[in-house]
């Protein structure tokens, strides 16, 4: 009897256009470069199927340069060390722009850190099919002849462009207009133009928005920041917004936002949301827009003045731009305001899959019910500082959204701290995947003493007028719309308090029909961020709701407020060691750049930053993270970011730290200790805020003291 063969299959087998599919769809570049080392047939495919690659070696090393990307298309170099400094800066320019050319010979879309302009003659010549390209710059603007010069060089040397990214690039809202009238060819043929740029002193007036749509008719995204400010002259108004939809009709995405909104400060909780002054903007201009892009899929409006009565306009949205998946209004009163059934303004736009509403000053729960009774399909949801809305409203908002809801973010709302707004979430605690709430520390009792109904309402302790008023206004019949009169979109959009009761079981667990569901984990959350005070601790995040999370991965804090006149504080850290019962934590943002203090001699009695810097990293080795971006505290009188001596210590005991980004200066003795980091694999200093400190006029690190640390960093043995 013969005894039978048989054959083993490896992945080895595959054809190479089968496996050049597989490579193709990893997205990692640290699992692609671990492909590249399997055997030479991999390494050829994973090279030839890269298409995106950032460098972060130095400037002085770029003749090393490999020559075996030559698939890549999109290109970064505004990360290269030291970071901030130009490509003229090497010993020969051209020859270095020579061999980029030569390594990356099929480039479209390029993101350099251009310091000057003289970067644009250097590199552009060398690929003549750049379509898109984004600008980085955060030191202060050359001083120019005129307004425009700088952008001209670029459009001269770059005549192919279909996408311009200024959002990270300083300059004058004078250079841009200009700019695009002297090359009216290259502006005709731009279909995405980005000028949402924090570092504006002052946004884009309405004359420089006209002569900007109307150089670029052709534009399929625009983001701008504008003046919408009336006590300015020149401020976009009425004119100004139906300029945007006659002279660019084709829009599929439109951002305009004032400058005060790109601030990262939180604001104050207690404000009532209305402006002093209105917007010059009125609901029939608004309808005119609207009407007028009809291609429309995202579209954020957050004027920082007062829209009143906005919802009719809304309502306009949802049958004239019927594409519509992403909303954001900010400013804009009267967005949902039911009467008994009837659904009105935004909650008419069924469609959003994305909504983030911001400084609604007359959003109540039932609005915030109704919202989420129209756009039932939902899956990320925003808002910021509405103060009258509580947990009752947002409970009922998750409940309705239960289904699709994964990413939240609740700020700045005064009834909203971090127990309130979990208990809230807790219906879709399942399931969320990015959470960001205030870590402003309220009680349970206070979370409870609510009245009403939403968070832990029971049908039996209501009056039998208060249950018909609810009960009438989530099952009343909705054939006031023509869009919602069919019966199966009518059960969808219907809610019986009968058939679901909900509440809160004596151990605070939210329940619903009498089955558990807030179990306190929220097994899907993969990213969370944080805002907290300054001087206040972290220490109560888990006992607030968040004590399971097991596949939480990503976690941002955002530390605000002025230090120079609050007492020490009692304890001895912030709280960072709290976060080790999170095993899959390994980034993290710590962000304390709004944090300020005095970075050089504080006054008597008073506590300069590196204490501050030593309170809010002291435990921070306990926690096996392998990315950190760290954002120092800063002195604002003396425009200082700098990282301190016992900063420096307490970064060192991150043992499992591969990369570490600090966005401020150092001084280069305290970056060596960084060299005690045994897995440490990529460090740079980034500067990347306005006004970015000249380099030569710094007594910190400069060119020599980054390349020695790097030289340093770059002998040492790394285990894998």
């Amino acid at each position: 009897m013969s005894s039978s063969t048989f054959t083993t299959t490896t992945i080895n087998d595959l054809p190479d256009a089968i496996t050049s599919i597989i490579i193709a769809a990893v997205s990692s570049p640290r699992s692609r470069n671990s492909a590249a080392l399997v055997c030479h047939k991999w390494y050829i495919l994973e090279r030839s199927t890269r298409s995106s690659l950032t460098l972060r070696g130095n400037l002085r090393d770029l003749f090393m340069l490999p020559t075996c990307f030559s698939s890549i298309s999109h290109l970064d170099l505004s990360l290269l060390s030291p970071w901030g400094h130009p490509l003229t800066s090497t010993t020969d320019p051209l020859f270095t722009a020579h061999l980029l050319r030569l390594a990356f010979p099929s480039l479209t879309s390029l993101t350099i850190y251009a310091r000057n302009a003289e970067t644009f003659q250097l590199l552009f010549p060398q690929w003549h099919n750049i379509k898109h390209l984004k600008l980085v710059r955060w030191h202060q603007r050359p001083q120019i002849a005129a307004p425009g010069e700088e952008l001209q060089i670029l459009f001269s040397e770059c005549g192919g462009l279909n996408s311009l990214d200024l959002s990270s690039f300083y300059c004058w809202t004078d250079d841009v207009p200009p700019a695009l009238q002297a090359f009216p060819l290259l502006a005709s043929n731009l279909t995405c133009l980005n000028l949402l740029n924090p570092s504006f002193s002052e946004g884009f007036k309405s004359d420089e928005i006209k002569v900007i749509t109307k150089s670029c008719p052709n534009l399929r995204e625009f983001r701008t920041v504008c003046m919408f400010d009336p006590r300015y002259i020149g401020f976009v108004g009425d004119e100004g917004l139906v300029s945007v939809s006659v002279n660019c009709p084709k829009l599929v995405i439109l951002h305009l936002a004032d400058t005060s909104a790109l601030s990262n400060c939180r604001g104050d909780p207690d404000d009532e949301s209305f402006t002093q002054e209105d917007a010059g903007i009125n609901v029939a201009t608004l309808i005119e827009v609207f009407s007028g892009l009809p291609l429309l899929e995202d579209l954020a409006l957050d004027v920082c003045n007062n829209v009143r009565e906005s919802g009719p306009a809304l309502e306009v949205l949802n049958s004239k731009c019927p594409k519509l998946r992403s909303l954001k209004l900010g400013q804009f009163h009267g967005i949902s305001m039911p009467i008994e059934s009837k659904l009105d303004g935004v909650a008419l736009c069924q469609g959003l899959e994305s909504l983030s509403i911001r400084n609604v000053g007359d959003l109540t729960d039932m609005g915030l019910i109704a919202i989420a009774r129209g756009c039932c399909g939902l899956a990320k949801f925003e808002v910021h500082g509405c103060k009258k809305i509580t947990i009752k409203g947002m409970r009922t908002l998750a409940s309705l959204l239960k289904r699709t809801l994964v990413d939240v973010k609740i700020s700045c709302c005064k009834n909203l701290g971090a127990v309130s707004s979990l208990k809230a979430l807790e219906p879709v605690q399942d399931r969320i995947k990015r959470l960001h709430i205030d870590c402003v520390w309220d009680t349970a009792d206070e979370v409870d003493d609510g009245d009403g109904f939403g968070g832990d309402f029971d049908l039996n302790s209501l009056d039998q007028g208060e249950l018909d008023n609810k009960a009438a206004y989530f099952t009343s019949s909705l054939s006031d719309y023509d869009e919602m009169s069919n019966p199966s979109k009518k059960c969808k959009y219907s809610y019986d308090l009968n058939s679901c009761y909900m509440g809160l079981d004596d151990n605070g667990n939210g329940y619903e029909n009498g089955i558990v569901f807030g179990q306190r984990t929220w097994e899907k959350l993969q990213y969370l961020s944080l805002w907290i005070a300054v001087g206040h601790l972290l220490t109560p995040l888990t006992d607030a709701g968040l004590e399971d999370c097991p596949n939480l991965e990503e976690i941002k804090i955002k530390v605000e407020g002025d230090c120079r006149e609050l007492p020490k504080p009692t304890e001895r850290e912030f709280g960072l060691s709290i976060l080790v019962n999170y095993p899959q934590l390994s980034k993290m943002i710590l962000d304390c750049s709004d944090t300020i203090g005095y970075a050089l001699t504080a006054p008597s009695g008073q506590m300069d930053l590196s204490f501050w810097e030593r309170f809010y990293l002291f435990g921070i080795g306990h926690l096996n993270l392998k990315e950190l971006d760290y954002w120092p505290p800063q002195d604002r009188d003396v425009n200082q970011r700098s990282l301190s001596h016992p900063a420096a210590g307490l970064l060192q005991e991150c043992i499992g730290v591969r990369k570490l980004f600090i966005h401020g200066t150092a001084h280069e003795h305290f970056m060596k200790f960084l060299l005690r980091i045994p897995e440490l694999r990529d460090v740079q200093l980034r500067e990347d805020y306005y006004p970015a400190p000249e380099n030569d006029m710094s007594t910190e690190m400069r060119a020599d003291s980054c390349s020695r640390f790097e030289t340093a960093l770059n002998e040492r043995r790394i285990s894998d």
